[in-house]
């Protein structure tokens, strides 16, 4: 897939360094969200979340399965998602074609989910990679994010007014994309009737606000910390690195510039606190463009022949602090008598070098993939045992 910065700030990617970035258009009225050619996934439709989910299942000993995907046919719940920054459109943002970049990373982000729920993903005018580079050069970027934060809420309205019928819904999103659902959730859903209908707000690849010491408040007034698979309304927000390689000084994720407040780390593998093996879904050629190649994930070099690879224990993660930070902290659990390799790879590269301050943002989903998905599924039972479907007729 092509994640946040990996056009970014990759070497693949020498014409958007040196592309002039035009001035934003004047703004424009919202998107109604009325056409199919609006949404990048839909139930019902095949699209860029029909996408094959098959897995082959890599075990300590070297041998192998595939697991096959199977989806629910009469899911009882819905997935809302909105993807993070993709788009090497030449302009502040996107435009509204579902180009291969959205495509992929649908298919590696939100597909899964299809396991349980019915996924709506808008299109929307994103600032695009072209635009955050110039952003973080000190150029400014009047609006762009406006737009683009504009076009989720418009999608969202029409997805309440027309598609949720009272279902209860989960809000995934990653990087850019979890940044405008915790502003949605903030501005539009908390205080709100329509906050009894959150399952849950899945936005790892962010910065939460939350006070030392406490599960609520910050950013989000009212949404706590999910700390149980029987607990709905919570948000799980988390950003990973290595564990022996901790957030440096000058990292952009895992700290807010907020007195009194930390980064909010929700691990979905160890709500109870206990570290585990996660249930990870990762690439099988590796984290996308701007990430090194994949080593082959067995030492007798045998291939793999579906996208997605399982190593059930090899990965374990665990919530940790160092300094101001608060992260994911993520641990390949090498062991001389495994034939699997010890080479996940994640991060993203410039000149061949690991950029530390980014960690792990590459697999912040895929690390915890097969969690986030049972455990929608756990908080969507909580939810429809306190909120019953009404009666037809």
């Amino acid at each position: 897939m092509k994640s946040l910065a990996a056009i970014l700030l990759a070497t693949a990617a020498p014409t958007i360094a040196t592309a002039q970035v035009p001035s934003p258009p004047p703004p424009q009225a919202a998107l109604k969200y009325v056409s199919p050619d609006e949404w990048l996934c839909r139930p019902g439709r095949s699209d860029a979340c029909s996408a094959n989910q098959d897995a082959t299942i890599v075990r300590a000993d070297g041998s192998r399965s595939i697991e096959r995907f199977d989806r629910d046919e009469n899911p009882k719940f819905d997935c809302f998602y909105v993807y993070p920054t993709v788009s090497a459109d030449p302009a502040p943002n996107s435009d509204m074609t579902a180009g291969p970049e959205e495509i992929a990373v649908a298919g590696s982000q939100a597909a899964r989910f299809t396991k349980h729920c019915r996924v709506f993903a808008p299109l929307y005018r994103q600032v695009t990679l072209l635009a955050l580079r110039e952003a973080m050069r000190g150029k400014p970027m009047p609006d762009v994010r406006a737009r683009a934060y504009a076009d989720v809420k418009a999608a969202w309205d029409e997805y309440l007014a027309y598609d949720n019928h009272g279902r209860g819904v989960v809000l995934i999103g990653h990087s850019q994309g979890a940044g405008l659902l915790k502003d949605l959730m903030a501005r539009e859903i908390e205080g709100k009737p329509v906050q009894r209908q959150i399952i849950s707000l899945i936005i790892p690849g962010t910065n939460v606000a939350v006070p030392v010491g406490k599960d609520v408040g910050g950013d989000l007034k009212s949404t706590p910390l999910c700390r149980s698979n029987k607990q709905s309304g919570c948000v799980v927000s988390y950003v990973s690195f290595r564990a022996e390689t901790p957030p440096p000084e000058f990292s952009r994720f895992g700290s807010v510039d907020q007195p009194g407040m930390t980064a909010a780390c929700v691990d979905p593998a160890a709500l109870d606190g206990q570290p585990k093996p996660t249930d990870a879904y990762l690439g099988a050629s590796g984290a996308g463009m701007g990430s090194a190649p994949q080593p082959a994930w067995s030492r007798d070099g045998a291939p793999v022949t579906t996208r997605f690879v399982k190593v059930p224990g090899l990965i374990s993660t665990r919530c940790a602090t160092s300094g101001r930070f608060s992260y994911l902290a993520v641990t390949t659990n090498a062991n001389p008598d495994d034939k699997r390799t010890d080479t996940i790879v994640g991060e993203i590269l410039r000149d061949g070098h690991p950029l530390a301050a980014w960690g792990l943002h590459l697999i912040d989903l895929p690390i915890e993939m097969g969690d986030l998905v049972e455990l929608t599924e756990d908080q969507a039972k909580a939810w429809l045992a306190k909120n019953p479907p009404s009666p037809v007729g």
